[in-house]
């Protein structure tokens, strides 16, 4: 495993994605758009990926990091209805948390704090998006940054966790040097090596780009 990362890098990237996020939402209010997704259907078939690493049959503990406005809740709400589920939301930017607050003040079992990781350990984690737009941000001090997160979210999870990558894009097409895209193989190699965990790759789904399952054995 990699050294940690300088705080001050640490910190510099972290305030760049924050005030990335907290313009969006401010533009655009508790939306998709709002968290940088084009559209609810997208975006609720991410959350349909991610929740596949999660066991509903028993009440759970659920961190959500990079919660922004708390709109996987209203997606468990529809789809996981009456199942049991302790919620922890995290997220850079105070803006998305006050409206994440404001959503869900009445829902029981449910946090939300500020931050880049989660304070407690839960059964399961999740993370939608949150490596994708790695903005200035050179690519070296980005992949340190998603080690530490996975390793971050590994250690804070009993069960597992799942996350979403982009996908590379065929030869050829343009690249947007502010998006992060990586072979699903760097990754999966990654987890098995570092957390001795089985490493699941969905990838089939309509869109360019993957979920990662890893499961605790």
């Amino acid at each position: 495993m990699t050294a940690p990362l300088p705080e001050n890098s640490v910190a510099e990237l972290l305030a760049e994605v924050e005030q990335y996020y907290t313009k969006k939402v401010d533009t655009h209010g508790a939306t998709p758009l709002g968290v940088d997704w084009s559209c609810v259907p997208t975006q609720q078939m991410r959350f349909v990926q991610l929740l596949k690493v999660c066991n509903f049959d028993s009440p759970i503990a659920l961190n959500d990091i990079g919660c922004g406005y708390g709109a996987l809740l209203a997606f468990l709400a529809q789809r996981h209805r009456g199942k049991t589920i302790d919620y922890l939301g995290v997220d850079l930017s105070p803006a998305m948390l006050t409206h994440a607050r404001r959503l869900w003040q009445k829902r029981r079992n449910t946090e939300f704090v500020i931050g880049s990781s989660s304070h407690r350990t839960a059964d399961y984690s999740i993370a939608s998006g949150i490596f994708n737009v790695k903005l200035s941000q050179p690519d070296a001090l980005w992949i340190r940054f998603i080690e530490e997160t996975l390793t971050s979210m590994h250690l804070t999870s009993r069960l597992g966790f799942s996350v979403n990558f982009l996908a590379p894009l065929a030869e050829g097409v343009l690249v947007q040097p502010e998006l992060y895209r990586a072979p699903p193989a760097l990754w999966v190699t990654y987890c098995e090596k570092n957390f001795d965990s089985t490493v699941e790759v969905l990838g089939s789904y309509g869109m360019r780009e993957y979920t990662l399952l890893v499961r605790t054995p």
